[in-house]
């Protein structure tokens, strides 16, 4: 049935058209909004694919840029951002939905306000749960105001120095407010993040649960002018096959079935690269790999069992077994490319007699019985979950940890991993060019309360360094300050860290002009088909 299915729905290599382009993804999204969502799949599907945002980073760098401001502007106090908005901004037109006006403030209000504003019309649809907007800017923003059609300034209560980082995240993406309107007064708001309205480069047509999402380019889109590709090559339809299965996906790209692999298998990473008709592309991934332990749980509340779970886990074997050497080992929740590293941090190492006797001194000599949710889908940061479960597994059972083994699909495993019901769960983290995004997005005590924190630890002296990196301006000050709180997440082990990894994406050589992104996400738009 689901090769049947896969042949109706997808083309063959005979069949496919020079202008479609099929991406074989590795998971269904959990929304097409991007600003209820925190994983890479749904943001592909949304954020990049459907919406832009007041500015962005340039394609393939970190370096900032304009995009649906123009310019902005800051106060010398910085706490006042005034951004001047892109004139003749077209939304997408599709079958469900035909826009009247082009993009202007009152849709950058009606984004920003939605997340911000517990009483707004739309505020508690699909849950109510902002968790990137409320890890980053919750409570910091004093107002949010049109000064004319196409200037909106932004007042902050506190300096944040990443602010403009947050405005360039996904979960600032510009929706419609004239479609949001229509929704209202025909009672169904909630179709807004299923049913999607945005200006970015492709246009929503249909999705079919956990097998395919169908876009069409957005003939008006306003930054097609950029396209540096040859115009008759220039994609016009796009296909994300879902395809969990990171060898299947591999054998649909030999087979034609697909132009693009998210998230290749490393393991198939040789047979890539001697297929003449194969690219394979990578890059260091800003990222990290973890088992966080819920130290809100017991035993995991005592920090003698947390070290003891660092000392016994054997990473160095992961990353032979499971990353080829294509990670190294983490000793730190901050990649090493990023600035404010600590290379000097002291890892704990693999050595099962430091792990027994810490488990002695918590009075746990036997050991105890716990459970692990395993991730069920690759990851760049970890490629084969199950198999890494199976091996943290057996070290554990070496100093007495019984572990049961537990895994959901994609969207469950995504709720479960916000509810505090976990006891240790495999996770990881992509950034973007600021510490920020990774102390405080999940570690911090207030991505405890928005469910990013999956170790739910919040530790005072490290929760005030972080607030005070992210409130002063001055690069060498955040540093010290975010060395000293890595020191204190080291000691207190709410994690396992376990690697920071390359990135890889596969193509058929008739793929052009694709750049990886170094925060992970797949941009197709200036992309064109030989």
């Amino acid at each position: 049935m689901f090769k049947f299915l896969i042949a109706l729905t997808l083309l063959s290599a005979q069949s496919v058209n020079a202008k479609t382009f099929v991406n074989c993804s590795e998971a269904s999204p959990a929304s097409f909004n991007p600003q209820v969502v925190i994983d890479a799949p749904s943001y592909n599907a949304s954020a990049i694919t459907l919406y832009n945002r007041l500015v962005r980073f340039e394609l393939g760098t970190t370096k900032m840029i304009s995009s649906l401001a123009e310019s902005y502007s800051i106060s010398k106090d910085s706490l006042v951002y005034t951004f001047v908005l892109r004139k003749g901004v077209k939304f997408q037109t599709t079958s469900y939905f035909k826009p009247t006006r082009d993009f202007n403030a009152e849709d950058v209000l009606f984004s920003i306000n939605r997340q911000r504003q517990k009483d707004h019309p739309y505020h508690n649809v699909s849950g109510g749960i902002y968790t990137q907007y409320e890890n980053n800017i919750k409570d910091n923003i004093v107002d949010v105001v049109a000064l004319d059609p196409y200037k909106v300034q932004i007042t902050l209560k506190s300096v944040q120095a990443p602010f403009l980082a947050y405005m360039a995240g996904n979960y600032m993406s510009i929706l419609s407010a004239e479609y949001a309107d229509k929704l209202a007064k025909e009672n169904r708001k909630q179709d807004i993040d299923q049913f999607p309205i945005g200006t970015g480069p492709f246009a929503f047509v249909s999705y079919t649960k956990d097998t395919i999402i169908r876009y069409a380019a957005h003939e008006q889109y306003w930054d097609s002018k950029n396209y540096k590709g040859k115009k008759e090559n220039r994609i016009d339809k796009l296909i994300f096959a879902i395809t969990p299965d990171q060898t299947v996906r591999y054998q649909k790209l030999k087979a034609g079935e697909c132009h693009f692999v998210t998230l290749p298998s490393i393991a198939d990473l040789d047979d890539m690269r001697a297929n003449q008709k194969v690219l394979v592309m990578s890059q260091e991934g800003l990222n990290v790999g973890y088992l966080a332990m819920n130290v809100t749980k017991k035993p995991f509340d005592n920090v003698l069992v947390r070290q003891a779970v660092n000392h016994a886990l054997n990473r160095k074997l992961y990353l032979d077994a499971i990353y080829h050497g294509t990670g190294v080992v983490a000793s730190n929740p901050v990649p090493p490319a990023l600035w404010s590293y600590d290379k000097n941090l002291k890892d704990y190492d693999y050595n099962l007699d430091k792990a027994r006797a810490l488990l002695k001194k918590a009075g746990l000599e036997n050991g105890f019985e716990t459970e692990m949710i395993t991730l069920p889908v690759t990851r760049p940061y970890n490629p084969d979950g199950k198999k890494m479960g199976e091996l943290m597994q057996a070290d554990l059972a070496k100093v007495g940890i019984k572990v049961k083994l537990v895994s959901y699909d994609w969207p469950t495993f995504l709720k479960k991993s916000r509810s505090g019901e976990q006891h240790m769960i495999q996770f990881g983290w992509t950034g973007n060019n600021d510490p920020d995004t990774f102390l405080n997005d999940l570690l911090s005590c207030a991505s405890v309360e928005s469910g990013n924190n999956t170790a739910r630890w919040c530790n005072k002296d490290f929760n005030d360094l972080v607030v005070q990196a992210r409130s002063i301006t001055d690069q060498k000050k955040r540093t010290d300050l975010y060395k000293k709180a890595q020191r204190i997440f080291k000691d207190e082990a709410p994690w396992v860290t376990i690697a920071h990894a390359k990135v890889f994406r596969v193509m058929d050589k008739k793929v052009k002009n694709f750049k990886i992104d170094p925060f992970g996400y797949d941009y197709f738009d200036q992309v064109e088909l030989e």
